[in-house]
């Protein structure tokens, strides 16, 4: 497994200074929060000598990390994608994953909301033979613990830990190895009633962590997952979001990606923006990465930066 050092780039808004924890810098094909996620599946499943099957949609950070990992270390894989194979074989992810040589296996958006059904699991068994099962996006213990890996002593120093939620694994890994005095903040992409923070509680009494509330109507925000900045619901947007992301991009020379970083930064700058931190607190933003699925978004939606 690749050394792991945190990289941190600063940059300041409205005259707070801001921290990056760069995991979109750690490697160029499995980076970002994905890494950690993987890491200790990886190593389960080659103790079980098992292949890898995994799930995701046509551009999933997921099924793309996960090919590249399995490519490396040598473990077959298979990923179960949601969606017309016609129009999900055009996918630049998974163009990338076949390449990588992940097995792909298409069913129907229907069927696919049976993949953690154990019947269906058990059609998997009997069409693929025996495999390691890897949750969709990564969740599950093993991902959780990669993801206590995140911070280090070094990032205690931070008072705030904003990241990005779309299943809760990544916070809960960081709300863990978080110091007791930090607050730690997820910022759910998902539209509908906030289930993140059951989800988040689950994993944290598992790990003997202290579970989080829901503190929304506070006006100095707390520990929690704040469901406030999902724009409409995952891979949904607005001109204003656009707009944001091209801008940072540009003031700040950080990459960011539709779906969870750009929503991430600009729920962090309008909390700073409207008072609801803790003065003078030192903030650090989690980078989860996912540029890769740019590409095909951009392409979707009739994109241009602006330069």
């Amino acid at each position: 497994m690749l050394d792991y050092i945190p990289i941190i780039t600063v940059i300041n808004y409205l005259n707070t200074s801001v921290g990056i924890l760069r995991l979109d810098l750690i490697h160029p094909l499995y980076g970002g929060n994905k890494y950690f996620k993987l890491k200790y599946n990886i190593e389960k499943a080659q103790e079980l000598g098992l292949p890898i099957l995994t799930f995701g949609g046509a551009h999933s950070n997921h099924i793309y990390s996960t090919a590249a990992m399995c490519a490396e270390y040598a473990i077959p894989c298979i990923g179960v994608i949601g969606g017309d194979e016609e129009t999900a074989s055009a996918s630049p992810t998974l163009e990338f994953a076949k390449a990588k040589g992940m097995q792909l296996h298409f069913i129907s958006r229907e069927v696919y909301r049976n993949k953690t059904q154990d019947k269906f699991i058990d059609e998997l068994k009997h069409k693929f033979g025996k495999f390691y099962l890897i949750p969709e996006g990564g969740s599950n213990k093993e991902a959780v613990k990669g993801c206590t890996e995140i911070l280090t002593k070094d990032q205690h120093k931070y008072d705030y830990v904003f990241c990005a939620c779309g299943t809760a694994t990544t916070y809960a890994g960081i709300k863990i190895s978080a110091s007791p005095e930090q607050i730690v903040v997820g910022i759910s992409v998902l539209k509908g009633e906030n289930t993140l923070i059951q989800e988040a509680n689950k994993w944290l009494k598992l790990f003997e962590t202290n579970t989080i509330s829901e503190n929304t109507s506070e006006i100095i925000v707390e520990s929690t997952i704040l469901n406030d900045y999902h724009l409409g619901g995952y891979a949904k947007y607005n001109q204003e979001l656009i707009d944001f992301k091209f801008e940072v991009e540009n003031w700040f020379g950080i990459p960011l990606d539709y779906i969870y970083t750009s929503k991430l930064f600009y729920a962090v700058f309008d909390l700073i923006k409207n008072n609801r931190l803790r003065e003078d607190a030192k903030i650090l933003i989690i980078h989860s990465g996912g540029q890769q699925g740019n590409q095909a978004f951009e392409a979707r939606y009739q994109l241009t930066p602006i330069l």
